[in-house]
C-alpha cells in the first residue's frame, strides 16, 4: 500500500511569489516531460519573483518508475505536434535549431515572429513528443532544453510529418499540369478550330480529289498536336532544369501571359514579423514607436503624423508589450519576454544610433520592402509568340462561327464536334485577352500602393540613419532602459532531466538564495 501510494506522488512547480517549501521527505524520481496536468497530491514549490507581464505556470509530473503508465508521456498516445498548425511549427523548429536545442518562449518568438501564446504551445508540444525537458533558473525563467535527434524523434512519431513532402508534392505535380492543360488547350483549341474550316469548306466542294487532298492535308495536320507534347519524353526532367535556368518553356507561358505567376510577396506577413521579433531582442526588448515602423504599413514621415504611434498597437499584442515612458518623458515599448533569452547568439543591446548604429547591423535589411507584381515572368519573344497564337486562335473562332451558322444541312462528324464545343471555344478565346487585360489594369493600381508603401518604410528607415537631436535622445534612452538577459546554465536550479533527489534543494540554500533576491 505504501509502495503504491510513493508511486502516485507528483510534484507540481508553479511560479509565484513567495518563497519554497522543503522538499517532500520521500521524493518520487521523475519521469518523462508532460503537458501541463492534474497532479494528485499537489505541492507548491515556490521558486522565484515573476515578473508581472508575464508569469508562467508550469507543472512537471513526476512518479516513481515502479508501476508507472507508459501512456502518461503522451497522454491519450497522440502526437502533440500534429496538433499545430505546419507553419508554427516549422517556424518553431527553425528557430529551437538557430539556437542550438535550448530556448526561451521569448527566444522562440522573437526568432520565428509567432505570438507568444503560439511559441509556448508549440514548445511544449515538441519538447512532449521528442523527450525533452524543461530547466527552471534562480529567477524563476523557464527555458526547454531538446536532444539534438529531436527531429528525428519526432519524425518516427509523426504520421503526419512523414506524409506532407509527399503532400507538397504532389500539389506541385497538379500545379504544372494545370499550367500545362491551360497551354496544350491553346494549342488544341487552334488545331480544332482550323480543321474544322478546312472540313466545312470542303464539304461545300463537289471534286473527289480535292477534297481527298484536303482529307491528307488534314491528316497531316493532326501531327502538330502530337509534336507539341515534347514535354512527355524520357528526358523531360532533364529539360526542366535547363528550362528553369533559361525561361519557362512555351506551353507554361501561355498559364503565365493568362494567369500571371502568383504573388510574389508570399510569405510577406511571416518575414514582418521575424524581422520585428528579431529588431527588438536584438535590442534588448525596449524599442520606439520609430524602430518599428520601417517595418510596418505606415504612412511616410508629417507633422500630422509625428504624434501618432497606433501603428505599434499590433506589434504590443503580439508579442505582450507595453508603454513606459522615460524621465523626459519619451514614451518606450517594453516587451519583457523578448529580453530574456537562453542564447547570447543574437548579441547584446544596441549603443548606438544614427550611421553607426546602421553599420553594425551589416547586410541586414533595415525596412520591409515588397516585391512589385510582374505581369508574366515569361521574355519578350515568348509572350508575343503567346499573344499572336491567342489572336490566331480568336480570329478562326469568329471565322468557325460564321461558317456554322451559314450551314444548310445538318453536319456530322468532327463538324458536329465542333459545333457543340463552339460555346467552350468562344469562352476560351475571349477569356484568352479579357483576363490579361484585367490583370494589367489591376496590377498597376497594386503596384502603385506598393510603390508608396515601400517609400513610407523607406523614409522611416532613413530617418534613423540621420536622426534629429530629439530622435537621438530618445533612442539613447531605449538602449539605456534595454536590459537583455541571457540564462547560463550555471543559474539553471531544477531541471526535470535528473532526479530530485540528484538536485540542490537543500532548505538553507533556498532561504539564502531568496534573502539575497529579497534584499535587491
Amino acid at each position: 500500500m505504501a509502495a503504491a501510494t510513493t508511486a502516485s506522488i507528483s510534484l507540481s512547480l508553479h511560479l509565484r511569489l513567495r518563497p519554497p517549501l522543503p522538499p517532500p521527505r520521500r521524493p518520487a524520481r521523475h519521469a518523462a516531460f508532460l503537458l501541463p496536468t492534474p497532479s494528485l497530491l499537489p505541492q507548491r514549490l515556490h521558486l522565484a519573483p515573476c515578473r508581472p507581464t508575464w508569469c508562467p505556470d508550469v507543472r512537471v509530473r513526476a512518479g516513481s518508475s515502479i508501476g508507472a503508465l507508459p501512456a502518461l508521456a503522451r497522454p491519450g498516445g497522440a502526437v502533440e505536434t500534429d496538433r499545430l498548425p505546419s507553419d508554427v511549427r516549422d517556424r518553431a523548429m527553425e528557430a529551437v535549431d538557430h539556437f542550438g536545442g535550448r530556448v526561451t518562449i521569448g527566444d522562440v518568438a522573437s526568432r520565428a515572429g509567432l505570438q507568444l501564446a503560439q511559441a509556448e504551445r508549440a514548445l511544449q508540444a515538441l519538447a512532449a513528443d521528442t523527450e525533452g525537458f524543461l530547466e527552471v533558473s534562480e529567477d524563476g525563467e523557464v527555458l526547454y532544453v531538446f536532444p539534438k535527434d529531436y527531429r528525428t524523434k519526432l519524425a518516427g512519431k509523426s504520421f503526419r510529418m512523414r506524409v506532407e513532402p509527399l503532400v507538397d508534392k504532389a500539389k506541385e505535380v497538379g500545379a504544372y499540369l494545370v499550367r500545362v492543360s491551360f497551354g496544350t488547350a491553346l494549342i488544341a483549341s487552334i488545331v480544332l478550330v482550323y480543321t474544322t474550316i478546312i472540313a466545312i469548306l470542303s464539304s461545300s466542294s463537289s471534286d473527289e480529289d480535292s477534297r481527298g487532298r484536303r482529307r491528307r492535308s488534314y491528316g497531316s495536320t493532326i501531327i502538330i498536336p502530337t509534336d507539341m507534347f515534347w514535354y512527355l519524353d524520357a528526358d523531360y526532367y532533364r529539360r526542366r532544369r535547363v528550362e528553369k535556368e533559361n525561361g519557362m518553356n512555351f506551353i507554361e507561358s501561355v498559364f503565365s501571359f493568362v494567369f500571371g505567376d502568383g504573388d510574389p510577396n508570399d510569405g510577406l506577413e511571416e518575414k514582418r514579423w521575424k524581422m520585428i521579433g528579431q529588431y527588438i531582442s536584438s535590442n534588448g526588448g525596449v524599442v520606439t514607436a520609430e524602430e518599428v515602423a520601417p517595418f510596418l504599413d505606415v504612412p511616410p514621415p508629417s507633422e500630422e503624423s509625428k504624434d501618432d504611434e497606433s501603428f505599434i498597437l499590433p506589434v504590443l499584442l503580439r508579442f505582450q508589450g507595453h508603454p513606459e515612458v522615460d524621465e523626459q518623458g519619451n514614451i518606450m515599448y517594453r516587451f519583457p519576454s523578448l529580453q530574456r533569452t537562453a542564447s547570447s547568439k543574437s548579441g547584446g543591446s544596441r549603443e548606438y544610433v544614427g550611421t553607426k548604429w546602421s553599420a553594425m547591423f551589416g547586410g541586414v535589411e533595415k525596412y520591409l520592402e515588397e516585391k512589385p507584381w510582374k505581369f508574366s515572368k515569361a521574355n519578350a519573344s515568348e509572350k508575343a509568340m503567346v499573344a499572336g497564337l491567342g489572336g490566331l486562335n480568336l480570329f478562326g473562332v469568329i471565322i468557325l462561327g460564321n461558317l456554322l451558322k451559314q450551314m444548310t444541312v445538318t453536319p456530322g462528324g468532327l463538324i458536329s464536334f465542333a459545333a457543340q464545343l463552339y460555346p467552350l471555344l468562344q469562352i476560351y478565346a475571349g477569356s484568352f485577352f479579357a483576363i490579361p487585360l484585367f490583370r494589367w489594369f489591376l496590377l498597376r493600381k497594386t503596384n502603385s500602393d506598393i510603390k508608396k508603401r515601400n517609400k513610407a518604410r523607406e523614409q522611416r528607415a532613413q530617418e534613423l540613419l540621420s536622426p534629429d537631436s530629439s530622435l537621438r535622445r530618445k533612442l539613447l534612452s531605449a538602449r539605456d532602459m534595454a536590459q537583455r538577459k541571457v540564462i547560463t546554465p550555471e543559474e539553471i536550479v531544477y531541471t526535470t532531466e535528473k532526479d530530485i533527489l540528484e538536485q540542490d534543494y537543500e532548505v538553507k540554500e533556498w532561504e539564502r538564495r531568496f534573502k539575497e533576491l529579497e534584499s535587491d
